[in-house]
């Protein structure tokens, strides 16, 4: 009897097993690899843009994050130490361009480096549960709110002069698949941006990248990180930490990762690729 048809029967008869799964995160020992840079980060204050946040500070660099929620900010700040915030939604499109000078501004006259964190899910169960509203709203905060925050990054970035710049988009595993829901379909035109600013921004001295993270410890997830984190089904048998993405976008951000253009790395234990076993 093959292993598949027996762990089928066992689950019949048993149920998924229960597994607990807890992890300790490997991480690069802090060596001021990004000092000098200067960051945006939008979604900032909790989850992966928070990780990211933190691991950027202690590689040396200046961060400022944005989010919609200044209490959540002011608070994320706090932690960070040495990092500025700015209230901001990514959403209203028509302050964008004046909202990036100002972080310009903040951070000492010019951004380096643009993070695209910021994102939402609704979940939907298919194409059936789908609202217009819900739809439109996801499609605003995880494409065009990242575009227009892109295109005015590139434009503060020429008008300073330098080199060096990268935009680091956080897509997702999902945007790797083909999908007929909105959150899905948003992280799949991210990826396709990704590759086509890629080639558009390496003239003016940016590099585009991104992650395309699994399932997540976070707050639109509703994984506890201090519960068990298995999850089956999945490659790895498990859930990430924010912490482990952080680790390859400052890597990505760095100087050392220079003739890196146009990547979209799953970080998901490899749970894209599909086998036949």
């Amino acid at each position: 009897m093959g292993k598949t048809l027996t762990r089928a029967i066992d689950y019949i008869f048993k149920g998924i097993p229960k597994v607990n799964v807890k992890v300790d995160v490997g991480m690069v020992e802090p060596s001021n690899i990004l000092k000098g840079k200067k960051i945006l980060i939008t979604g900032g204050g909790r989850g992966l843009g928070f990780a990211i946040a933190k691991k950027c500070v202690a590689e040396g660099a200046e961060v400022l994050i944005c989010g919609r929620s200044s209490q959540t900010l002011e608070k994320a700040a706090s932690e960070l130490g040495d990092c500025l915030y700015s209230v901001f939604d990514v959403t209203d499109y028509e302050h964008i361009p004046s909202f990036v000078q100002e972080c310009s501004r903040k951070l000492g006259g010019r951004i380096d480096v643009l993070v695209n964190n910021a994102g939402i899910s609704l979940h939907e169960g298919s194409i059936y549960d789908v609202t217009l509203e819900g739809f439109d709203a996801q499609f605003g905060t995880n494409l065009k709110g990242p575009y227009f925050l892109s295109k005015a990054f590139l434009n503060n970035f020429k008008a300073t002069g330098n080199s060096g710049g990268s935009i680091i988009f956080v897509t997702s595993e999902r945007g790797l698949y083909c999908d007929d829901q909105p959150y899905g379909l948003t992280k799949a035109a991210v990826c396709s941006l990704t590759q086509g600013l890629a080639r558009r921004a390496l003239k003016d001295g940016v590099r585009v990248n991104a992650v395309a993270p699994g399932v997540t410890v976070s707050d639109m997830t509703g994984v506890d990180r201090n519960g068990n984190l298995f999850r089956p089904g999945t490659s790895g048998g498990r859930v990430l930490l924010p912490e482990e993405i952080a680790e390859t976008v400052v890597f990505l951000i760095s100087d050392a990762s220079r003739s890196i253009n146009g990547a979209i790395i799953p970080c998901n234990e490899g749970n894209h690729i599909r086998c036949d076993w």
